[in-house]
């Protein structure tokens, strides 16, 4: 193989390998989807085993729309009957091969139909003679089986010659044009075989003169040689082998003839077909490449309404945490025992500033802190606060991706996208006691202050780490001794007691490291619930970075 054969499959290759990595990123069944695969399958089935093979058989592809007379073409092309005609005939799912043994099992064992399954092509022998042209009869381009129709587009891209059959009535239609336009871009060698034209002398010059009109205002011309134009009449068949009869297609016939016996001629048509085919990547690559921009658009608003709706409630649930004192009447009114009691009340008024010994005993007959009654309280109580946010950020997120189109298809079918998920109570529960742990750490630490670690041994390292917590949620909460009601003069008590231990300061950088503790232990559990809407968005600049490699490869292959 030349240099440039070579140069041109290591190209080929990565670009196949791009626009695979798009196919990953398309919504199922988008159109975007359909591009993306239209181009890794012309690379894959056409430019690589074609600049890896000139010399491989021809590819002539019979493509058309229901009941066109494909089957009764390829009729007359093997002087047989090779393919049932008719709109049931048992090719409607099938595509029909018809080679020479040795063509055969080249073009089915090569690069070319891998993308086929096997049992989708159905071999019928021609004649040894013939070797060097394969005809394919396609499914129709039509078809209202989704999986013909992509087996006829991927047909399309992997052959050297087209051959679009229509009608008369039909020569018009909307898909078909659509096909025809593909072809084009591809520089695919065409020939457009009208059937069933009228008898009537008048009647056949209106339609081809119109279907001529309509090819050249599309780029095709039969004087410049982008394609050949061939008219079958009406009733034009020949019983004997159900098809088309052979006189009237007698210029296809003898192209056909022509390649098998010409190899130079084979190679110029395949050397033409490769040409065409690397230039009519362009504008292939370019869709591709403005639908992965259009997509990093609608992925980052997509972004942006999840990063909205949990940045909104995380900023509700802070709010609820620090609008009061966490905690149950009976539960508040334990703490509020243990806080107010006589010997923690003078504790707090003299601050205890006196010997050793009598810090000791300053604590008899203190009631028991309800440490582990109070934990418990608290944790639940931010786990169900937390739960509830994360479900109606998941909820708000869901409702605003099913009423955009291109997002609905993301999330359909996962109930589980519109609440909190089930790792979420879990991993709470979790962050909440290594929470709990780290701030009873920094109180066993005295706040910076050696004072402090002996009053805190005296009252309680645990009962002090909860006077903390606490103060997490009542610190800020606008709440002084004046206010009435149990929560505003627990709250105050609890200040005090703290204030008294560790000064004003250093009580403020207690609370304020475990409340940054909580926040940051909060914003990453949301994030992480973000995340499930994040990973069915494809990063922003990860389409871009696609989009940018797939236009400088596809200039580098031309």
């Amino acid at each position: 193989m030349d240099p440039v054969g070579t140069d041109l499959i290591e190209r080929s290759e990565r670009l196949a390998d791009l626009a695979q990595q798009r196919l990953g990123l398309a919504p199922t069944n988008s159109p975007a989807r359909e591009r993306a695969r239209q181009l890794r399958d012309h690379l894959e089935g056409f430019v690589r085993p074609r600049a890896a093979d000139i010399e491989a058989p021809l590819i002539v592809l019979l493509l058309g729309p229901t009941g066109a007379g494909k089957s009764s073409l390829l009729n007359a092309i093997a002087g047989a009957e090779v393919s049932k005609a008719g709109v049931l005939r048992p090719t409607t799912r099938e595509a029909v091969l018809y080679a020479s043994e040795s063509d055969a099992k080249h073009i089915l064992s090569g690069d070319r139909l891998r993308l086929i399954a096997g049992d989708r092509i159905i071999h019928v022998p021609a004649p040894e003679s013939s070797s060097g042209v394969a005809v394919i009869d396609a499914p129709d381009i039509d078809s209202v089986e989704r999986d013909n129709r992509e087996l006829a587009d991927v047909l399309l891209e992997v052959s050297d010659l087209c051959v679009f059959v229509t009608t008369a009535t039909r020569y018009a239609d909307l898909v078909p044009w659509q096909v025809l336009r593909r072809a084009q871009e591809r520089g695919l060698p065409l020939v457009v075989l009208l059937n069933r034209v009228p008898g009537d002398a008048r009647d056949r010059d209106v339609v081809l003169a119109d279907a001529r009109r309509l090819l050249s205002e599309a780029g095709m011309n039969e004087a410049d040689e982008t394609l050949d134009l061939i008219a079958v009449t009406e009733g034009d068949v020949d019983a004997r082998v159900n098809g088309l009869a052979r006189e009237t297609v007698r210029p296809l016939l003898d192209r056909i003839a022509q390649l098998t016996t010409e190899s130079e001629e084979r190679r110029s048509v395949a050397m033409d077909a490769l040409a065409g085919a690397v230039r009519g990547l362009a504008p292939l690559v370019h869709a591709v490449a403005d639908d992965l921009e259009h997509e990093a658009i609608d992925a980052e608003a997509l972004r942006r309404i999840a990063e909205t709706a949990y940045a909104d409630e995380l900023t509700k649930l802070s709010h609820d945490l620090r609008g009061g004192v966490l905690l149950r009447a009976e539960v508040l009114r334990r703490w509020h025992d243990f806080v107010g009691a006589d010997q923690v009340t003078r504790f707090i008024s003299s601050g205890l500033g006196r010997l050793r010994g009598l810090l000791l005993t300053a604590f008899r007959g203190t009631p028991t802190a309800p440490v582990s009654i109070v934990e418990e309280e608290m944790a639940s109580t931010l786990e169900a606060l937390a739960l509830r946010h994360a479900t109606e950020a998941a909820r708000r997120t869901a409702s605003a991706w099913s009423e955009r189109s291109d997002a609905a298809v993301l999330i359909d079918g996962d109930a589980a996208l519109w609440s909190a998920s089930d790792r979420f109570a879990p991993a709470i529960r979790e962050g909440l006691a290594t929470w709990m742990r780290a701030t009873i750490d920094d109180v066993r630490a005295g706040g910076g202050r050696k004072r402090a670690v002996a009053q805190v041994a005296a009252l309680g390292v645990n009962a002090v780490g909860v006077a903390v917590m606490l103060g997490v949620f009542a610190h800020t909460a606008g709440l002084t001794g004046a206010e009435l009601g149990i929560a505003a003069g627990t709250a105050y008590l609890n200040q005090k007691l703290l204030e008294a231990l560790f000064g004003e300061r250093a009580m403020e950088q207690l609370i304020e490291q475990a409340r940054s503790r909580l926040d940051a232990l909060l914003t990453s559990l949301f994030a992480a619930e973000r995340e499930r809407f994040d990973a069915l968005a494809p990063r922003p600049a990860a389409l871009h970075e696609l989009a940018v490699k797939l236009r400088a490869s596809v200039s580098e292959l031309r």
